[in-house]
């Protein structure tokens, strides 16, 4: 097997003291999951085992839960956005949550009223998904570089899209400015002072793959020792982990956060103790990460219940993808996005390091740990997709 070097930083996390959550945990996440149960084409999306790259890593398991087969969007932010709006609905209707469908709603034929929020594609189609059940319009704002396909998808959904000149964090502003002035129902996933329920709830909502994943392992008879989870704001790493930590012994879960090098605000935050916002264009590939500030709710999760951070460059997400989309042996092939695909760069990337087996024992991969990674999209941006696993873009150079 051929051995090369790929750019990743690994911090321990000082500040590390595991504990359950108040606000996300097991209870949240099954009220959260009973919702989207009752959602026209739900289905739990499968969690898949990689023997042989599993055996290749020196693991003893492998598992990837594929969100691409999420309601027919190939993301899993879907899964807050709508829980986030079902819970709003309510609390504005006096409705109760488990009475609640968006079915009904629409029928209703209440006053008409306009969603928003930013996004870098995947959580702004799962808003205009919702709003398209629920009668209602969307107006979605995108960072400056957002792809025409990542456009498309939401506009193809009935919303407006609007892409700005600013970076993902100047751009949540701006639509926070212009919600306010418009009087829209803004629906973000992360948060701010005065700005917090929303983002609690499409936090929650995000651990419905969790609990789907931990039903599908105990149905497996196994359970992780390792959680790799891909962060931007870090909203989906928090819910997710929350809810695992509930679940199993916080202290007895590994958990890793992995975020891009030009997008790396809570690696930067573990560094110093504190959060550590991130500026400028945020170029990296992995476009659902490009986000700069760390989301204050999902924050103190993190820092106490990560064991490491790593910061890596783009061609960890890239391998990633050809590595999952071009599998060893009989492993079942996955087709994974960007985002969705940097864990598993980072495994394939520590397999080929020169200095692996320090690499292995500094993230506590032994014999018997069993690696849980989701795969939170598939080829949302199809040319781009395409781009890297046929063309070789960000590929690995001598």
């Amino acid at each position: 097997m051929s051995s090369f070097e790929l750019k990743m930083f690994i911090e321990d996390n000082a500040a590390y003291a595991p504990a359950q959550s108040d606000l996300f945990n097991r209870h949240t996440a099954r009220a959260a999951r009973v919702f989207h149960s009752k959602l026209p084409g739900y289905r739990p999306t499968p969690l898949l085992s990689l023997p042989a790259l599993a055996k290749a890593l020196g693991v003893e398991q492998i598992l990837v839960k594929d969100e691409s087969q999420r309601f027919g969007l190939n993301a899993f932010k879907m899964l807050g956005g709508a829980w986030a709006i079902a819970r709003l609905l309510c609390k504005e209707t006096g409705s109760e949550i488990n009475e609640f469908s968006f079915a009904a709603f629409r029928q209703q034929q209440r006053a008409p009223m306009t969603f928003a929020t930013t996004t870098d594609g995947n959580h702004g189609r799962g808003v205009a998904w919702a709003a398209r059940q629920l009668g209602q319009h969307a107006v979605i704002y995108m960072p400056k570089g957002s792809s025409p396909a990542r456009v498309k998808h939401i506009t193809d959904l009935g919303a407006e899209c609007i892409v700005t000149q600013m970076n993902y964090d100047d751009t949540v502003r701006l639509t926070m400015r212009n919600a306010e002035r418009q009087g829209w129902k803004v629906v973000q996933d992360t948060a701010w002072e005065g700005y917090s329920e929303v983002p609690t709830w499409i936090m929650q909502g995000y651990a419905t793959l969790a609990d789907e994943a931990v039903e599908q392992m105990q149905a497996l008879g196994t359970s992780p020792t390792h959680v790799f989870l891909q962060a931007g704001v870090g909203a989906m790493a928090a819910g997710v982990l929350g809810y695992l930590c509930d679940v199993y012994e916080a202290a007895s879960l590994h958990a890793v956060v992995v975020e891009p090098d030009k997008a790396d605000c809570l690696f930067r935050s573990a560094q110093r103790g504190e959060m550590v916002n991130v500026g400028g264009e945020m170029n990296t590939i992995m476009a659902g990460l490009a986000c700069g500030e760390p989301n204050p709710l999902g924050w103190p999760l993190l820092r106490g219940c990560v064991r490491q951070f790593i910061s890596c460059e783009d061609r960890v997400a890239a391998l990633g993808m050809r590595v999952l989309g071009n599998p060893l042996g009989g492993d079942p092939r996955i087709i994974s996005g960007e985002s969705g695909a940097v864990s598993a760069g980072v495994l394939a990337a520590v397999l080929h390091h020169p200095q692996s087996q320090a690499l292995k024992e500094k993230l506590r991969l032994t014999p018997a740990s069993r690696v849980l990674l989701l795969s939170t999209e598939g080829d949302t941006d199809p040319q781009h997709y395409r781009e890297v696993v046929w063309e070789g873009k960000d590929g690995i150079t001598a």
